[in-house]
C-alpha cells in the first residue's frame, strides 16, 4: 500500500498509521471489563519457561532496567514503582493492571505484522522493529511484575490466616 510514496510521504502514514493503531487498543482496553484480565486465564498463566518470573531476571536483567522505562498511570492507576498499600484486595487489583498492562502491549505488537504487510521490505523490518521494541518490554515487566506481586500476595495470605484475618474476598 505504502511501497510507491515518497520516503517522507511513507515514514508520515506509517505514523498515523501506528499511532491510531496504540489510541485504538489503548480505548479497547480501558473500556473492556475486568473479567477480560482475569490473571487465572491461560493467557497470564505462568509458562514453564519462565521459572517463576527467574527468566526475565536473569536472561533479560529486567531488575537493572525496568525502572527506568516511562510508565502511564491512569486514574487511580498503580504505579510500578512503589505499592501504596499491602492488602490482598489491593495486591488482586495490581495484579490485574499487569494483566491490562500485558495484553495492551501484546495487542500493539500485532501492529508491527500490519507494518511490514503495507511497506516495502527494509521499511517494514525498521517499522516492526521499532513497535516490538516499543512495546515487548512493557509487557515483560508487566509478567515480571505479575509473578512478583504473586508471591507477595501468598505471603498476605498466609499472614493475615496466621494472624486470624478471615478474608472474604474472592482472590485470583
Amino acid at each position: 500500500m505504502l511501497k510507491n510514496l515518497s520516503f517522507l510521504n511513507m515514514l508520515v502514514w506509517n505514523l498515523v498509521i501506528v499511532g491510531l493503531w496504540h489510541v485504538v487498543v489503548f480505548l479497547i482496553c480501558i473500556k473492556l471489563p475486568k473479567s477480560s484480565f482475569d490473571p487465572t486465564k491461560e493467557r497470564y498463566a505462568p509458562k514453564e519457561w519462565e521459572h517463576g518470573g527467574r527468566w526475565y531476571r536473569d536472561t533479560l536483567k529486567i531488575q537493572v532496567w525496568k525502572d527506568r522505562v516511562p510508565q502511564h498511570i491512569g486514574k487511580n492507576g498503580f504505579s510500578k514503582r512503589h505499592l501504596t498499600e499491602m492488602s490482598v484486595e489491593y495486591l488482586d487489583e495490581f495484579i490485574l493492571e499487569t494483566c491490562r498492562g500485558e495484553w495492551m502491549h501484546l495487542k500493539n505488537c500485532i501492529c508491527a505484522v500490519v507494518a511490514l504487510i503495507i511497506n516495502p521490505l527494509l521499511v517494514g523490518i525498521i517499522m516492526s522493529f521499532l513497535i516490538m521494541l516499543a512495546n515487548a518490554p512493557f509487557a515483560a515487566v508487566q509478567r515480571y511484575n505479575r509473578f512478583r506481586l504473586l508471591i507477595l500476595r501468598k505471603r498476605r495470605l498466609r499472614e493475615s490466616r496466621a494472624s486470624g484475618v478471615e478474608q472474604n474476598t474472592v482472590t485470583a
